[in-house]
């Protein structure tokens, strides 16, 4: 009996129309109408950054079907994060042009790591716990990959507060951990689950309009990406002085939040469908990314605009901001090291990245510089990190257990 080809329902089909309509919507409207009023001018091209994140991670899924399935994996992680990608490196790439613009970039890197791990980590265990009535999440062992790198590029990511700048040698060191994590990445035959929604009824077209699926969607988000990065950026800058809000501020939670929201979103519905090691997958894979490859990015994209050898100096804010994130990352590192993450580690995770995140709002009336605070809270993470590596032995020898994955992972 012939096998029945399944139809793409209505409500995916109106997601396949959306999805391009929005990221559309920007260039035709730059174009028609040049100079938009506050709100419009940083809505609309994040609404559009944000529809083509969507297109690229269907595009990807969808190419599974020709490419090998590490690759792919490894190509959906980066077309998650590319949105973030293109917001930051305009950021340094303006830096080299005017010192201003260096705080941006800085806070954009740093807001979406420290959002991918203290809620978008958080998150998925939450979300888990509260379908299944689960108190903790036990991952597939393939993930020591991930946590191995991401281990690698915190330990290293604390030079950089030392040394007050970003510079090649920092590119150098980052690119070559990407290097590494993507070439085990096609040895190790990993690979996402099996497609659902639109993108397995896509997967099953003929070959000739599927690719031309793929390279449409991919061709319409990169175009997107690129016109849209530079109005988001300038529009965040632009309403927080508008509305009075400190750019640093928007530039740190808004456009982050804005690139990365389907990440989260996908994450979430794994891990609603009980897949809690593909829905840690899609998170982990954009940290590590954006840990090594945009992290390495920043001082190379600077370096070209200044047109010569420069680093990028930070200031104490900016010094404090890297601090802070890489104590994050450790934290999050060492309790996932047993690839295991329960309820109340989530619950620390989500409750320190939520007060410090907001302590900006509160700053005024508090009257407690928050350059201060982040350092308290950036010693707070390393003091519970030590903590829990001194009360539990078996978390230690999983953690140190990590470092083997530069030589034997399988």
């Amino acid at each position: 009996m012939k096998k029945k080809t399944p139809h793409i329902s209505l409500t995916n089909q109106l997601a396949l129309f959306l999805a391009p309509f929005l990221a559309l919507q920007w260039p035709i409207t730059h174009f028609l109408y040049p100079q938009l009023p506050i709100p419009w001018e940083p809505l609309l091209p994040g609404l559009a950054i944000f529809a083509s994140a969507y297109l690229l991670s269907w595009a990807a899924e969808v190419a599974e079907v020709d490419i090998p399935p590490a690759l792919a994996l490894g190509i959906l992680s980066l077309a998650a994060v590319a949105p973030e990608y293109a917001v930051d490196i305009y950021f340094a790439w303006q830096g080299g042009q005017n010192p201003a613009y260096i705080p941006f970039a800085v806070a954009n890197m740093t807001g979406g790591n420290r959002l991918l791990i203290g809620m978008g980590w958080a998150l998925i265990v939450l979300v888990y716990a509260w379908k299944f009535r689960k108190q903790e999440v036990v991952l597939e062992k393939r993930m020591r990959l991930e946590t191995g790198v991401l281990l690698a590029a915190t330990l290293y990511s604390f030079l950089i507060p030392l040394k007050g700048t970003l510079s090649l040698i920092d590119t150098a060191v980052f690119f070559g951990l990407f290097l590494f994590y993507f070439s085990r990445l096609l040895k190790s035959g990993a690979h996402e689950p099996q497609a659902e929604g639109p993108v397995a009824v896509i997967q099953r077209w003929p070959k000739f309009p599927r690719r031309i699926f793929v390279l449409s969607f991919f061709t319409i988000a990169a175009w997107t990406i690129y016109a849209a990065s530079h109005p988001f950026a300038e529009g965040l800058l632009t309403l927080g002085r508008h509305w009075g809000i400190e750019e640093f501020i928007l530039v740190q939670w808004l456009a982050p939040i804005a690139s990365e929201s389907p990440e989260f979103l996908v994450a979430i519905l794994f891990a609603l469908k009980a897949k809690p090691t593909a829905s840690f997958n899609t998170i982990i894979s954009s940290t590590v990314n954006q840990w090594t490859l945009l992290v390495g990015a920043l001082p190379l994209a600077y370096t070209l605009s200044r047109g010569g050898f420069h680093s990028m100096a930070m200031d104490s804010r900016q010094m404090a901001e890297v601090f802070l994130t890489s104590a994050q990352s450790l934290f999050g590192v060492v309790i996932l090291s047993n690839l295991r993450f329960s309820m109340k580690e989530a619950g620390i995770l989500f409750i320190l990245f939520i007060t410090q995140a907001f302590y900006p709002l509160v700053e005024p009336w508090v009257g407690v510089s928050s350059v201060y605070v982040r350092n308290v809270y950036a010693f707070l993470y390393l003091g519970v990190t030590i903590g829990v590596l001194i009360s539990s032995r078996r978390l230690r020898q999983d953690f140190m257990g990590m470092a083997r994955v530069f030589f034997n992972f399988r």
